[in-house]
C-alpha cells in the first residue's frame, strides 16, 4: 500500500555510456511502485507490475511482459479489482522454477474495513492471470488490518520445499494509530499458491517487534538450501535498549523459527519524506551468506549501508558504506534495492542526490548503483543507472509514490523505478551489461499514451482535435465530471460540434488499440 516510513536503524568506470531510459508506463497522471521479475529459465523473459491510473476507476495494478530482453513488450494488462470500490497497491512478482509467475498485491477498500492481500498466478509467462487467492484479510487480526506492503519470496532451491510461496505483511500507517502491540505477519503456500495456510506472527517471545513501531515491515529471501530468512524492526527495551533489526530464519518452511539480532542503533534517516526501506538478500552461490541493506545517518546524512553474515544470520559484520560521494557532504540517499546473480556478483542501487544541489529530500535526483564482484571484498566505483538528473516533484512527498527494483542475471542489470522527469510519475526502465553496454533502449510501444491537442480550449462550440496518427484511433469519448458519456464516436473526427453541451468541465478520451489518453476540456 505505502512504502514504509518507519525509523531506519542507523570495476565500473564512472564514464559509462548512457542511452535514453525507457518509459514503461507512459502515463500522464500517476504510474508508480514498479516491481520487476525475470524468468530463471530465460533471462530474456521479464514481467513488470506497477500501480497505474485508470480513468473513473481506483488505482489498478498493471503488468507488461517482454520475451526479448525489453526490446518489445506486450500491451499492459489491468488486474481486475476484487470489488468495485477496492483500490490496488503494492505489487510484487516472482517466478518459480517451472516458469510460472506469481503476482502479490493489496486490493482493499479506502476505509480499510475490507479487502485483502491477494495472489494471482500465470502459467503463460504473465500474459494472463488466474483468479485471485486470498492470502490474509483486513479483519484477520482484529484492529490491526494486516494488509499493508506484502512482500513475496519463492523457494527455488530444488529441495523438498521447492515451489513454496512465502508472503509477509504488516499493519497500515495511513488510518491513524492502532492499538499495540504490533506484529509482522507470515503466510505460506505449499501448493503453488492454490491456497495459503493460516497466517501467523513472524515475531516471537523475546523477539517481539513491540509497541513503538506501528509498521514492523518484514523483508525476506529464500537461500539456495531452501531456508527462509526475514528481517524486521523492533524496539522493546527489555529485549534491547536500542532499536534493532531482528533476523528470523526457518529451515523447515516456517514451522519453527530461530532469531538473532542484526544490528542495534539510534541512528536513523530523519527526513520524514525519505523512502527508508531496508532489504535482505541471500547469495545464490552460498547458502550461508546473507546481506542486509539499510539507510544510516552516522555521517550526518542518509547513506546506503550493507552488513552481511556468513553463518546464515547468526552473526553479522559491521556496516559498509556503499555510496561513494564525499562523506558528510549533506546529500541524502534513499530508495535502495539490491540483487545478486547466480555466481554471487552483487549490485546495489539507490536514488542519489550527490548532484542535487541541496541536502534535503526535495533535491534533484538520479539513480545510481555499485557492483561488488564475487571475488572481491570491495565495491567498484559508483555508476549512474538513469540517464539524466530529475527535478523534484511534490508528488514524491506522498508516502509510497516512488519505488525501484533491480534484477541481476548473467552480469546484466535490469532496473525499473518511479521517475518524474516528464512532470508526472511514470515507470522507467534501463537494461545494461555490467561492462557498460546499454541494452534494450527502445520505448515499450504497447504502453505508449497517444498525445493529442484540443483547440481552442476553453471553447464555446467547436473544437479541433490534432492527433499524430488518426488512422489508429478506435474511439473518441467525452464524459462530464460525473462520468456520464455526453459524446462518442468510433472514428476519428478532427472537428467536433459541442455547442449543445452545458458550460463546465469535461474529459476528452482518445483510444487506440494500445492505450487511452485523456485531456480536460472546458466549455464556456
Amino acid at each position: 500500500m505505502k512504502y514504509t516510513s518507519l525509523f531506519s536503524i542507523f570495476l565500473l568506470s564512472a564514464s559509462l555510456v548512457f542511452a535514453q531510459n525507457q518509459n514503461i508506463s507512459g502515463g500522464n497522471l500517476f504510474e508508480g511502485e514498479p516491481f520487476l521479475s525475470i524468468d530463471p529459465n530465460d533471462p530474456q523473459h521479464m514481467v513488470v507490475a506497477w500501480m497505474g491510473f485508470v480513468l473513473f476507476d481506483p488505482i489498478t495494478i498493471k503488468t507488461a511482459v517482454t520475451y526479448d530482453g525489453g526490446q518489445t513488450w506486450s500491451s499492459a494488462t489491468n488486474i481486475p479489482h476484487f470489488a468495485p470500490t477496492y483500490g490496488s497497491a503494492d505489487p510484487s512478482l516472482e517466478f518459480d522454477n517451472d516458469g510460472n509467475v506469481h503476482l502479490c498485491y493489496v486490493d482493499y477498500d479506502a476505509d480499510i474495513d475490507s479487502g485483502s492481500v491477494y495472489m494471482r498466478s500465470s502459467s503463460d509467462g504473465g500474459m494472463s492471470w488466474g483468479s485471485p487467492v486470498e492470502v490474509i484479510n483486513a479483519q484477520s487480526d482484529t484492529g490491526q488490518y494486516p494488509v499493508d506492503r506484502p512482500w513475496m519470496s519463492i523457494d527455488r532451491s530444488g529441495g523438498s520445499n521447492d515451489g513454496n510461496i512465502y508472503i509477509t505483511s504488516m499493519p497500515p500507517n495511513v488510518f491513524g494509530p492502532l492499538i499495540p502491540p504490533h506484529h509482522p505477519y507470515f503466510m505460506r503456500s505449499t501448493n503453488g499458491g492454490a491456497t495459503f495456510d493460516p497466517w501467523q506472527y513472524l515475531d516471537d517471545v523475546d523477539w517481539l517487534s513491540g509497541d513503538q513501531i506501528q509498521q514492523p515491515m518484514p523483508t525476506h529471501a529464500v537461500s539456495s538450501d531452501g531456508a527462509f530468512h526475514a528481517v524486521y524492526p523492533s524496539w522493546v527495551t527489555s529485549q534491547s535498549f536500542l532499536p534493532q533489526f531482528i533476523h528470523a530464519s526457518s529451515d523447515d518452511a516456517g514451522n519453527s523459527f530461530s532469531y538473532h539480532s542484526v544490528l542495534a542503533s539510534l541512528s536513523s534517516a530523519n527526513d520524514p519524506n525519505a523512502k527508508k526501506g531496508y532489504l535482505i538478500r541471500a547469495n545464490p552461490a552460498n547458502a550461508d551468506h546473507l546481506l542486509f541493506f539499510h539507510l544510516d545517518e552516522v555521517n550526518g546524512d542518509a547513506d546506503v549501508y550493507m552488513t552481511e553474515s556468513f553463518d546464515a544470520g547468526v552473526t553479522w559484520s559491521s556496516g559498509v558504506r556503499v555510496n561513494d560521494d564525499p562523506i558528510g557532504n549533506d546529500r541524502m540517499q534513499d530508495l535502495l534495492w539490491a540483487d545478486l546473480d547466480q555466481d554471487g556478483d552483487l549490485v546495489v542501487s539507490w536514488r542519489d542526490r550527490r548532484n542535487g544541489g541541496n541536502g534535503n529530500y526535495n533535491a534533484d535526483t538520479e539513480i545510481w548503483g555499485a557492483v561488488r564482484w564475487k571475488d572481491s571484498t570491495d565495491f567498484s566505483p559508483n555508476f549512474r543507472i538513469s540517464d539524466t538528473i530529475v527535478e523534484h516533484n511534490i508528488i514524491l512527498n506522498e508516502s509510497g509514490n516512488d519505488f525501484m527494483c533491480i534484477k541481476l542475471m548473467d552480469d546484466t542489470l535490469s532496473a525499473v523505478w518511479g521517475d518524474v522527469r516528464n512532470g508526472s510519475l511514470n515507470i522507467w526502465f534501463q537494461r545494461m551489461d555490467l561492462n557498460g553496454t546499454i541494452l534494450s533502449i527502445q520505448q515499450i510501444s504497447t504502453a505508449l499514451i497517444p498525445v493529442f491537442d484540443i483547440f481552442p480550449n476553453p471553447s464555446s462550440n467547436f473544437i479541433k482535435l490534432v492527433f499524430a496518427a488518426p488512422e489508429l484511433v478506435e474511439s473518441i469519448t467525452i464524459v462530464d465530471m460525473n462520468g456520464k458519456v455526453v459524446f462518442e464516436t468510433l472514428e476519428f473526427r478532427s472537428l467536433l460540434d459541442l455547442s449543445k453541451l452545458a458550460h463546465g468541465s469535461y474529459i476528452v478520451q482518445i483510444r487506440t488499440d494500445e492505450a487511452t489518453t485523456s485531456k480536460k476540456l472546458i466549455i464556456e
